[in-house]
């Protein structure tokens, strides 16, 4: 049990070595939608297996869902109007940001676990550093060859 975050614990019975269906319809929905980070995903993902009355009420608000039956937090999820664009994440990454802003980027990236915005995060970080990697380079490059040049 040692693999299993202190957030999923509570959902975890001991007792029968399996999770109990007491993952909201928030987190069910963000299962859907691909939006929870990787541990919880897996436990509901476990539990789904095992236990026919949370797939049915998975199936239950999928339907909803479908049909058009969305409440304003639904809509914030799926309009992802909490997360920052990739300008906003880049200038995170520069440290540019104010400080609440940015203690907001660092709430969302980390505790909320976006994964769309830790992609977009991950993806900048690596350009960042390959830009940084070509100009270190170039500037070697330059240093070595300059009293060859006339």
């Amino acid at each position: 049990m040692e693999d299993v975050p202190a957030n999923v614990m509570t959902k975890f019975d001991s007792n029968r070595s399996t999770f109990r269906n007491e993952f909201s319809d928030a987190e069910l929905l963000a299962f859907l939608d691909e939006q929870l980070g990787a541990e919880l995903s897996a436990a509901i993902e476990s539990a789904l297996r095992d236990d026919e009355s949370l797939r049915s009420r998975l199936t239950q608000l999928r339907g909803q869902n479908l049909a058009g039956l969305h409440t304003i937090g639904a809509i914030w999820r799926q309009e992802r109007l909490s997360c920052p664009d990739r300008e906003t994440l880049r200038r995170f990454l520069l440290g540019e940001l104010p400080a609440d802003h940015a203690d907001y980027i660092r709430f969302h990236l980390s505790e909320i676990g976006c994964r769309v915005c830790n992609a977009n995060h991950d993806d900048l970080n690596q350009a960042m550093q390959d830009e940084q990697d070509s100009a270190s380079r170039r500037r070697r490059m330059f240093q070595t060859s300059a009293g060859h040049l006339k």
